[in-house]
């Protein structure tokens, strides 16, 4: 375990953005109002991202900021006991990072350095997040990107679309869903044609989750569909983000995967299983998959 956010070695990847307490009917299916009772779970999706890779046996991080509160001890303990010891500020929320605070030493030790857009909403965090960017890129990082689209949370759909697509060119991976996909690009299907408005020359892997139906991949040379597995649905909060952190663990550890399209394959089937394993139980943090243990 590492101390105060800096590690020994290179993370596999960095998680960087918002963690948080999210509250889950007992009850599935039905509306907020008729819930008789909530859980409370942790989650946040770019820490839902490094704490799937830590429990998937790989050195993950989290970079972001936490109140100084019972809920912000309880995520930074859930932190520190899934990932390597989280960077963050206190008394304050994630929206308030502010750039000086960053950790360097910890972004630069990342193989991968993962993100989504919330942190782009507004100031100083919204800087924070272009620093972290522009470091992490130099030091020779994978840039891996799932917008993670929470429309009540910006002023308007139109800013949300503007400042999503602000940072579109810098990553290397991305990962969108079906609703996102037509969200950015203004369309109302979802198809091969649709998802390359959002390809750009510099991507190595695009994404495109479709729920129940699987999902798509987009690479330089090829593109597919990978089924999903059917399981019995309980919650589905954090299951893209369960699929996007199986990724860099076969990814980072052997590149020529975006070359070759049965391997890719291979790990979109096993990134699949990780996020349908995920929905059979409540909230995202608790459903994560393990790596499976040898028998003794």
């Amino acid at each position: 375990m590492a101390a105060n956010g800096v590690v020994s070695g290179k993370s596999l990847i960095v998680g960087f953005g918002e963690m948080l307490i999210g509250f889950v009917p007992t009850v599935s299916d039905v509306s907020l109002a008729e819930a008789p009772g909530f859980l409370k779970a942790p989650g946040g999706a770019p820490a839902n991202v490094a704490i799937a890779v830590a429990r998937l046996g790989e050195k993950a991080s989290f970079i972001g900021k936490l109140g100084d509160d019972e809920f912000g001890h309880m995520l930074a303990n859930i932190l520190k006991q899934k990932t390597e010891s989280p960077t963050m500020g206190n008394p304050s929320a994630d929206m308030l990072l502010k750039p000086e605070e960053l950790n360097l030493d910890l972004i630069k030790s990342g193989k991968v350095f993962h993100y989504g857009s919330i942190s782009l909403i507004v100031e100083p965090c919204r800087s924070a997040h272009l620093k972290a960017m522009e470091v992490a890129k130099e030091a020779g990082a994978l840039l891996s990107y799932d917008p993670n689209l929470r429309l009540p949370l910006w002023p308007s759909a139109e800013e949300a679309r503007k400042q999503i697509l602000s940072i579109w060119d810098k990553a290397d991976i991305v990962k969108v869903s079906d609703v996102e996909l037509e969200f950015l690009t203004g369309s109302d299907k979802v198809d091969d044609e649709t998802a390359m408005k959002l390809w750009r020359p510099n991507f190595t892997l695009l994404l495109v989750t479709l729920g129940e139906k699987g999902s798509r991949y987009y690479t330089k040379k090829f593109h597919g569909t990978v089924d999903a597995f059917h399981v019995n649905t309980v919650d589905t909060t954090g299951t893209g983000d369960s699929f996007v952190g199986a990724l860099p663990c076969k990814i980072v550890h052997d590149p020529s995967i975006l070359e070759d399209e049965s391997k890719l394959r291979e790990v979109l089937r096993f990134a699949s299983a990780c996020g349908a394993i995920t929905t059979t139980k409540k909230g995202a943090i608790p459903a994560l998959p393990t790596k499976p243990r040898p028998l003794p």
